[in-house]
C-alpha cells in the first residue's frame, strides 16, 4: 500500500473520514476504548465523528450510563462501554496496578489496606448513590484514613481498576463514582485468550492497517 492508501485506510478506520455508526457508544465500541484523561477533549474527539450529536447528547448518555469513565488500558482514564468494560478491566487492570506498584508502596497504601477504603467507599455509594471524590474523601478522613491528593486519586484509581466503582453522573462540573456493580449490568465471562483477541481485532479494525511490531510497541 502507498502512504496515501494507507493514510486514507486509516481516516475510514477510525471513522474520522465517514462513518456508519449512529451515537457515541457505538463509536466506543468500535474503538474499543477512547482516551478520555481530558473530558472534554475526549467528547470532541466523539463529536469530530458523529457531527449530528450535540454536547447535550453526549452528556446525556455519560448520565445515563451509557458511556463509563474510569481506568484501564493504563494508568489514565479511558471512555468505554457498559458491555466491555468488564473484559477490559480483567484483561489490562493487572498490568495497571503492577505500572502503579511502586507509587501504591511509597505511599504507605499497601499497609493501610485497600479492602479497608473499599469498605467504606461501598458502605457510602450502596442503593445508587453517586458522590464525588471530596465527599468521598471527607468519609475516609472521617474513618481515620489520611489522605492527601495524590494518595487519594492512588486509592480511587484502584477501586476501579478493582472493579469496585466507576463514573455516575456529574454534579456541576464534578464527577461522581457509583458502585460498578450497580452502574453495569453482568455480562459474561471470557477467558483472557478471547480477551486478548477481541482486543487484538478492535485494534487492527479500528486503527489499521498496521503491522504487529506497531500493536506490541503500542502495548510496551
Amino acid at each position: 500500500m502507498t502512504a496515501s492508501e494507507i493514510a486514507k485506510c486509516r481516516l475510514l478506520n477510525q471513522q474520522l473520514a465517514e462513518t456508519k455508526f449512529t451515537n457515541a457508544p457505538e463509536i466506543v465500541a468500535w474503538l474499543g476504548a477512547v482516551q478520555a484523561q481530558e473530558y472534554y477533549q475526549a467528547k470532541w474527539a466523539l463529536g469530530l465523528r458523529l457531527p449530528h450529536l450535540t454536547d447535550t447528547d453526549l452528556e446525556q448518555d455519560f448520565t445515563e450510563g451509557n458511556l463509563i469513565r474510569t481506568h484501564l488500558l493504563r494508568p489514565t482514564w479511558h471512555f468505554v462501554t457498559p458491555k466491555d468494560i468488564r473484559w477490559l478491566l480483567a484483561l489490562t487492570a493487572p498490568r495497571v496496578n503492577a505500572v502503579n506498584a511502586y507509587m501504591y508502596r511509597k505511599l504507605e497504601l499497601e499497609q493501610l489496606g485497600f479492602n479497608r477504603c473499599y469498605d467504606i467507599i461501598a458502605k457510602a455509594l450502596q442503593g445508587g448513590f453517586q458522590l464525588t471524590r471530596t465527599e468521598l474523601n471527607t468519609l475516609l478522613n472521617q474513618s481515620n484514613i489520611v489522605t492527601n491528593s495524590l494518595r487519594l486519586s492512588c486509592i480511587m484509581m484502584r477501586a476501579e481498576l478493582d472493579g469496585i466503582v466507576c463514573s455516575g453522573a456529574r454534579k456541576g462540573n464534578q464527577f461522581t463514582y457509583v458502585l460498578l456493580d450497580e452502574r453495569v449490568p453482568p455480562t459474561n465471562f471470557i477467558t483472557q485468550d478471547e480477551a486478548l483477541a477481541e482486543l487484538t481485532k478492535r485494534y487492527f479494525t479500528s486503527r489499521g492497517p498496521a503491522t504487529l511490531k506497531i500493536l506490541l510497541l503500542g502495548r510496551a
